[in-house]
Protein backbone atom coordinates (compact mmCIF):
# COMPACT_ATOMS: atom_id res chain seq x y z
CA UNK A 1 0.00 0.00 0.00
CA UNK A 2 2.77 2.44 0.90
CA UNK A 3 4.48 1.89 -2.46
CA UNK A 4 1.26 2.75 -4.31
CA UNK A 5 0.67 5.85 -2.19
CA UNK A 6 4.26 7.03 -2.65
CA UNK A 7 4.01 6.53 -6.41
CA UNK A 8 0.74 8.48 -6.69
CA UNK A 9 2.12 11.28 -4.49
CA UNK A 10 4.85 11.64 -7.13
CA UNK A 11 2.32 12.42 -9.88
CA UNK A 12 2.22 16.13 -10.75
CA UNK A 13 -0.75 17.78 -9.01
CA UNK A 14 -1.72 14.69 -7.02
CA UNK A 15 -3.44 14.98 -3.68
CA UNK A 16 -3.49 11.84 -1.55
CA UNK A 17 -5.77 11.80 1.47
CA UNK A 18 -4.85 9.10 3.97
CA UNK A 19 -7.13 9.57 6.99
CA UNK A 20 -5.71 8.44 10.31
CA UNK A 21 -7.35 7.71 13.65
CA UNK A 22 -8.43 10.80 15.51
CA UNK A 23 -8.48 13.03 12.42
CA UNK A 24 -11.32 15.01 10.89
CA UNK A 25 -12.48 12.20 8.62
CA UNK A 26 -15.09 9.57 9.53
CA UNK A 27 -13.70 6.53 11.34
CA UNK A 28 -14.69 4.22 8.48
CA UNK A 29 -12.13 6.01 6.24
CA UNK A 30 -9.20 5.63 8.67
CA UNK A 31 -6.41 3.59 7.09
CA UNK A 32 -7.68 4.06 3.53
CA UNK A 33 -6.34 6.37 0.81
CA UNK A 34 -8.11 8.60 -1.71
CA UNK A 35 -6.44 9.97 -4.86
CA UNK A 36 -7.36 13.29 -6.48
CA UNK A 37 -5.93 15.61 -9.06
CA UNK A 38 -5.73 18.85 -7.09
CA UNK A 39 -2.79 21.07 -8.04
CA UNK A 40 -3.81 23.62 -5.39
CA UNK A 41 -3.59 20.96 -2.67
CA UNK A 42 -7.25 21.39 -1.73
CA UNK A 43 -9.77 18.55 -1.85
CA UNK A 44 -12.01 19.19 -4.87
CA UNK A 45 -15.57 19.85 -3.73
CA UNK A 46 -17.46 18.57 -6.76
CA UNK A 47 -15.17 15.71 -7.79
CA UNK A 48 -14.83 12.12 -6.68
CA UNK A 49 -11.37 10.59 -6.30
CA UNK A 50 -10.03 8.82 -9.37
CA UNK A 51 -8.62 6.03 -7.25
CA UNK A 52 -8.77 4.65 -3.74
CA UNK A 53 -7.21 2.01 -1.56
CA UNK A 54 -9.58 0.48 0.97
CA UNK A 55 -8.55 -1.77 3.82
CA UNK A 56 -11.88 -2.91 5.15
CA UNK A 57 -15.42 -3.71 4.11
CA UNK A 58 -17.76 -0.76 3.77
CA UNK A 59 -21.51 -1.12 4.30
CA UNK A 60 -22.96 -2.66 1.13
CA UNK A 61 -19.48 -3.48 -0.18
CA UNK A 62 -18.43 -6.75 1.45
CA UNK A 63 -17.81 -9.05 -1.53
CA UNK A 64 -14.01 -8.55 -1.55
CA UNK A 65 -13.70 -9.87 2.05
CA UNK A 66 -11.54 -6.93 3.10
CA UNK A 67 -12.12 -7.50 6.81
CA UNK A 68 -9.88 -10.58 6.61
CA UNK A 69 -6.28 -9.99 7.75
CA UNK A 70 -3.74 -8.48 5.34
CA UNK A 71 -6.22 -7.57 2.60
CA UNK A 72 -6.72 -4.35 0.71
CA UNK A 73 -8.32 -3.37 -2.55
CA UNK A 74 -7.17 -0.79 -5.06
CA UNK A 75 -10.08 0.85 -6.92
CA UNK A 76 -9.51 2.83 -10.10
CA UNK A 77 -11.81 4.75 -12.42
CA UNK A 78 -11.08 3.76 -16.02
CA UNK A 79 -12.23 4.88 -19.43
CA UNK A 80 -15.51 3.26 -20.51
CA UNK A 81 -13.85 1.97 -23.68
CA UNK A 82 -11.05 0.32 -21.67
CA UNK A 83 -13.33 -1.29 -19.09
CA UNK A 84 -14.39 -4.39 -21.10
CA UNK A 85 -10.81 -5.14 -22.16
CA UNK A 86 -9.61 -4.90 -18.56
CA UNK A 87 -12.39 -6.98 -17.04
CA UNK A 88 -12.92 -9.52 -19.82
CA UNK A 89 -16.52 -8.67 -20.62
CA UNK A 90 -18.84 -5.71 -20.23
CA UNK A 91 -21.74 -7.95 -19.16
CA UNK A 92 -20.54 -11.31 -17.81
CA UNK A 93 -23.01 -14.17 -17.49
CA UNK A 94 -22.05 -14.71 -13.86
CA UNK A 95 -20.57 -12.50 -11.17
CA UNK A 96 -16.82 -12.80 -10.72
CA UNK A 97 -15.17 -13.87 -7.48
CA UNK A 98 -14.68 -10.37 -6.07
CA UNK A 99 -12.47 -11.78 -3.31
CA UNK A 100 -9.90 -13.14 -5.81
CA UNK A 101 -6.45 -11.64 -5.28
CA UNK A 102 -4.06 -10.18 -7.86
CA UNK A 103 -6.82 -10.09 -10.49
CA UNK A 104 -8.31 -7.10 -12.32
CA UNK A 105 -12.06 -7.18 -11.77
CA UNK A 106 -15.02 -4.87 -12.17
CA UNK A 107 -15.59 -3.03 -8.91
CA UNK A 108 -18.29 -4.96 -6.99
CA UNK A 109 -20.38 -1.80 -6.45
CA UNK A 110 -19.17 0.76 -9.01
CA UNK A 111 -18.35 -1.46 -11.97
CA UNK A 112 -21.27 0.01 -13.92
CA UNK A 113 -19.54 3.40 -13.62
CA UNK A 114 -16.34 1.94 -15.17
CA UNK A 115 -14.44 1.32 -11.96
CA UNK A 116 -12.09 -1.65 -11.72
CA UNK A 117 -10.49 -3.12 -8.64
CA UNK A 118 -7.65 -5.39 -7.59
CA UNK A 119 -7.50 -7.11 -4.22
CA UNK A 120 -3.91 -7.39 -3.01
CA UNK A 121 -2.09 -6.46 -6.23
CA UNK A 122 0.83 -8.81 -6.76
CA UNK A 123 3.11 -10.13 -9.44
CA UNK A 124 0.41 -10.33 -12.13
CA UNK A 125 -1.20 -6.92 -11.60
CA UNK A 126 1.16 -4.49 -9.83
CA UNK A 127 2.50 -2.92 -13.02
CA UNK A 128 -1.00 -2.67 -14.50
CA UNK A 129 -2.33 -1.06 -11.33
CA UNK A 130 0.39 1.61 -11.42
CA UNK A 131 -0.21 2.23 -15.13
CA UNK A 132 -3.98 2.47 -14.60
CA UNK A 133 -3.51 4.88 -11.68
CA UNK A 134 -1.31 7.07 -13.90
CA UNK A 135 -3.91 6.97 -16.67
CA UNK A 136 -6.71 7.81 -14.23
CA UNK A 137 -4.63 10.69 -12.84
CA UNK A 138 -4.03 12.06 -16.33
CA UNK A 139 -7.76 11.79 -17.13
CA UNK A 140 -8.59 13.64 -13.89
CA UNK A 141 -6.12 16.37 -14.87
CA UNK A 142 -7.79 16.68 -18.29
CA UNK A 143 -11.23 17.01 -16.68
CA UNK A 144 -9.85 19.65 -14.30
CA UNK A 145 -8.36 21.64 -17.19
CA UNK A 146 -11.65 21.47 -19.18
CA UNK A 147 -13.61 22.76 -16.17
CA UNK A 148 -11.15 25.61 -15.67
CA UNK A 149 -11.49 26.68 -19.32
CA UNK A 150 -15.30 26.52 -19.31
Amino acid sequence: MEHLIKTVRGFDGALVLAPEPGGDFPEIAWGDAFFYYAPDGQVPQATQPYGTIVTKNYPGDELSDLDAPDRLRVNIQVDRAAFPALTGDSAPDSAPDYAAVDTVLPHPVYGAQSWICVVNPGERTSESVLRLLRTAHDAARSRYERRRQA
